[in-house]
């Protein structure tokens, strides 16, 4: 049988968006018939012209989704992101070229937005190194087991003088936006949360058609009544032999943005009855949390792995955005080998980060202009979107062969530069 090679690829229209959806759930091994209530519930993140499908004649064989973000560099400043979700080719249409014709469209689009990168959460590893997107940020989610952590059971408040308290979903609709804002203003990876984000979280609208149970939303006030933390969780129903509980609490999400909040939150979800097991959801790979236990052993990780991938877009101005730890300069080769733009530079293949760039950063801020002086240091623009946020070693990623140095001790001058005190973090699945 001859393959079609007329496999149309374009920004769906209203009434494709039914067999869309139907090619999205195919893809992710869902029952491919979409209820009404799912569809209605998915209208909510259908932006015109930002879904993408890939037409076998009339049928959808693959989907893909942008929408705009915007994602904190390091030093607290918000660059502009083309986010990308729902990605997905049908298993009959596979080894087609599909995600790349619709990968080549959407970044060309963001790139002539303005878009400084592109972010993802990567369902499979070897995907999407060869469009040039790199891991940036590591999640670690802990379990812990709650009578091994030597708390005090008798604990009722913070001793700081704060407070927590019970909310309902309209509460956190009104405080959780701006403590969100506080946070992601100084956590690099931290992405932003629309009104979308917060209405589905509290039972508002659907965006996946799914029943809507109300978790529990716990707030913590600071002595001077400022809100500085805020969960979201849920518990199991699970007892043991002889009626003692064994249940679980989940953690949907957990903000704080001091470090009294945070440990006044985790010793509240730690502390409550029946509680015996504590999941803390998708936390940084240097989360407080076991250490503000008294045996941190109780807190075992059960996961730990790759979480929002970068792809950069515009060089000069990723590495403007961003503050340094250091002061110095370096020049650095990004080889872009992906994409039908031409930049500046040797060597630098044909995407829209490739080229040659002189960096001179500092306390006052840093420039990053093309130049034709002799590399220092080359790498793959999926290795710079990697040390982007401050979370990887050049020096370590020299050793792995993925960075090379022109210029002896070129990767130490760049983890003196590039690598943060604390570690990126993006709390969010998109």
């Amino acid at each position: 049988m001859t393959r079609r090679t007329d496999i149309d690829v374009r920004p769906i229209t209203e009434a494709e968006f039914p067999d869309w959806n139907r090619a999205l759930n195919t893809g992710f091994l869902m029952p491919p018939a979409v209820a009404a209530e799912q569809l209605e519930a998915r209208r909510n993140l259908f932006v015109p012209g930002r879904s993408l499908g890939a037409f076998d004649g009339e049928r959808c064989v693959a989907t893909y989704r942008s929408f705009a973000q915007e994602i904190t560099a390091v030093g607290g400043v918000p660059v502009p992101a083309d986010a990308i979700s729902n990605v997905t080719v049908t298993a009959t249409h596979r080894r087609r070229g599909l995600l790349t014709r619709m990968m080549a469209r959407d970044l060309a689009a963001a790139k002539d937005r303005g878009d400084v990168v592109a972010t993802l959460i990567a369902a499979e590893y070897p995907i999407y190194g060869r469009y040039g997107f790199g891991p940036a940020t590591t999640m670690t989610e802990w379990t812990v087991d709650v009578p091994r952590a030597g708390l005090d059971a008798r604990w009722a408040a913070p001793e700081d003088g704060g407070r927590i308290d019970l909310v309902d979903g309209a509460d956190v609709r009104k405080l959780g936006p701006e403590l969100h804002e506080r946070l992601r203003r100084t956590q690099p990876g931290a992405v932003s949360r629309d009104e979308l984000w917060w209405q589905a979280r509290t039972g508002v609208l659907s965006t996946n058609g799914t029943p809507w149970t109300e978790p529990f939303y716990a707030v913590y006030r600071s002595a001077d009544g400022e809100v500085e933390g805020m969960a979201s969780y849920r518990a199991d129903d699970k007892w043991g032999d002889a009626k003692q509980p064994l249940n679980t609490a989940t953690v949907d999400w957990l903000l704080a943005v001091t470090p009294d909040a945070e440990r006044a939150l985790w010793r509240y979800l730690c502390s409550i009855d029946w509680i015996t097991t504590v999941k803390s959801g998708w936390r940084a790979p240097d989360d407080l949390l076991p250490h503000l236990l008294p045996d941190p052993r109780a807190a075992r990780i059960s996961t730990q792995a790759d979480w929002l991938w970068v792809r950069i877009l515009d060089v000069v101005r990723a590495l403007e955005a961003r503050t340094y730890e250091g002061q110095g300069s370096l020049v650095l080769e990004v080889v872009d080998r992906w994409g039908s733009r031409r930049s500046s530079g040797a060597e630098s293949g044909g995407g829209p980060a490739g080229g040659r760039w002189r960096l001179e950063a500092g306390a006052d801020g840093a420039s990053c202009v093309p130049t034709t002086e002799s590399a220092h240091l080359v790498l793959d623009v999926a290795e710079l979107a990697t040390l982007w946020l401050g979370d990887e070693s050049a020096v370590r990623l020299a050793a792995l062969g993925r960075v090379r140095e022109e210029r002896a001790g070129a990767a130490r001058v760049a983890d003196a530069l590039l690598r943060t005190s604390r570690r990126p973090w993006c709390p969010d699945m998109f």
